[in-house]
C-alpha cells in the first residue's frame, strides 16, 4: 500500500491518499479542507479516489468530504455512527473555528468494528477506537503493516479528550488493547504530525507509560 500525506487547514491536518500500486485504486482519508489543494495533488499523482474514508466527525477531518465526493462521484464511508452528532453539528463547528460554513454530513455507509474496506487488492480492517470522539475508527492493513490512526495516537502524543463525549480512559484503553497489540513494526499515519511506529510509541510516548 502506498500513501501520500496532504496537510490541509490551519490545523495542519494530515489528509492521506492511499492506493494499491498493482491496481492504482485509491482512497482519500480525512479530507478536512482545502479541496483545490487535494484535487491538485491527486492530479499530480494521477489518482482518482474511488471512496472517501472518514476516521471521525471533527471538522478538520471532514470539511471537504462532501465537495470531493461530488467531484469524484465517490461514496463517503465512515466513521462509526456514534459520531453522527459531530457530523450533524458541522455548521456549529464551522462557526466555532472560523471555517467556511460546512453543511451537516451523512456518510453513504457507517462503519463498525470488524468491517473490511477494499482499496484495490489491499484490505483494511476497521477498528473502533473511541476516546477522542465516541465514534472514532482506524484502518489497518495487516499485510502491509500500515495503520491510518486519525487522532487516536500521534508521534509523542495521543488525541485530545476534552471535547463533548471525549473520554481519556477509553482512548488509552483503545491504544493499549487494540493498537499496540498489532505489532511494534506497524507504521501509522496520524491525523496530525509525522508518521511513527507503534513500537516507538510503546517505548517512548509519555501518555502510554
Amino acid at each position: 500500500m502506498n500513501y501520500h500525506i496532504i496537510p490541509v487547514t490551519a490545523f495542519a491536518q494530515n489528509c492521506s491518499v492511499i492506493w494499491c500500486e498493482q491496481s492504482r485504486k485509491a482512497a482519500l482519508v480525512d479530507p478536512g479542507g482545502d479541496a483545490e489543494t487535494i484535487k491538485q495533488q491527486l492530479a499530480r499523482l494521477d489518482l482518482t479516489p474511488a471512496q472517501i474514508l472518514l476516521t471521525h466527525g471533527h471538522l478538520d477531518h471532514v470539511g471537504a468530504a462532501a465537495e470531493l465526493a461530488a467531484h469524484y462521484q465517490a461514496p463517503i464511508v465512515g466513521p462509526h455512527r456514534l459520531d453522527k452528532f459531530w457530523l450533524d453539528a458541522l455548521p456549529t463547528q464551522s462557526q466555532m473555528f472560523g471555517f467556511e460554513t460546512c453543511a451537516p454530513l451523512t456518510p453513504d455507509r457507517w462503519l463498525e468494528e470488524g468491517d473490511r474496506i477494499e482499496v484495490g487488492k489491499v484490505t483494511f480492517e476497521v477498528l473502533h477506537c473511541p476516546g477522542h470522539t465516541p465514534g472514532h475508527i482506524v484502518f489497518f492493513d495487516r499485510v502491509g503493516r500500515l495503520l491510518v490512526s486519525g487522532d487516536v495516537i500521534f508521534s509523542g502524543g495521543v488525541g485530545r479528550t476534552d471535547f463533548p463525549q471525549g473520554n481519556h480512559q477509553h482512548l488509552i484503553a483503545a491504544i493499549k488493547e487494540k493498537l499496540l497489540p498489532l505489532g511494534d513494526d506497524v507504521s501509522f499515519l496520524p491525523g496530525h504530525g509525522p508518521v511513527s511506529t507503534l513500537g516507538r510509541e510503546r517505548i517512548s510516548n509519555p501518555f502510554l507509560q
